[in-house]
Formats: structure tokens, sequence, C-alpha cells
């Protein structure tokens, strides 16, 4: 199963395309620090992913504030060059407070 759930901040978010098809489109950065235990030993963790929301959870991704942390779900995907990968948003737990 591909499915990734992740608490996130949102630090960049591109301007409004469409795909092809007429969806949608929004190119994401997000940003997860954490402290985990690893082995038993606690660990800080802190990346930066590059995301994508594609159809109807781009209103809700357009509608927060940069800044904003979320819970963020989806899956994960090669990038179309075939570098790296990308975390396509399926959806998203954001609080009103957490809305522009």
């Amino acid at each position: 199963m591909n499915r990734l759930v992740l608490s996130a901040q949102l630090v960049e978010r591109g301007a409004l395309r469409y795909t092809p098809a007429g969806l949608p489109a929004l190119d994401l950065s997000l940003k997860h620090e954490s402290e985990v235990s690893e082995n038993g030993v606690p660990r800080k963790v802190s990346l930066e992913i590059k995301a994508l929301g594609i159809g109807e959870i781009t209103v809700v991704l357009s509608k927060m504030a940069l800044g904003a942390t979320g819970q963020f779900g989806g899956f994960l995907a090669a990038m179309r060059n075939g570098r790296g990968m990308r975390f396509h948003i399926t959806s998203v737990d954001a609080s009103p407070a957490m809305a522009a």
C-alpha cells in the first residue's frame, strides 16, 4: 500500500495551473520537523518535500496560509523526469485558524 500521512507546514505554493485533462493543480513544498524514536534512541527529523494537489483538494490548499500547519494525506509517486519523488496530496486536515 502506498499511503502517507504527514504533519507538516506549508512553506511554498505555486500558481494555480491546469493539467492537460483540465483539472486544477497546485505545486507545493511542505516542511516537517519532529522527534521520533529509532531503535529506542530519540532522533530529530527535519525534511522538506515537494507536493502536488490535483482536483478538488486545490480549493482547500489554495486557502491555506503560507506557514500554516496541517495533516496531509496522500501517496508518493515518481516525478515525470524520473528524478526523485513527489507527495500527491488527496486530503488535508486543517483547522479554520490555518486558512488565510
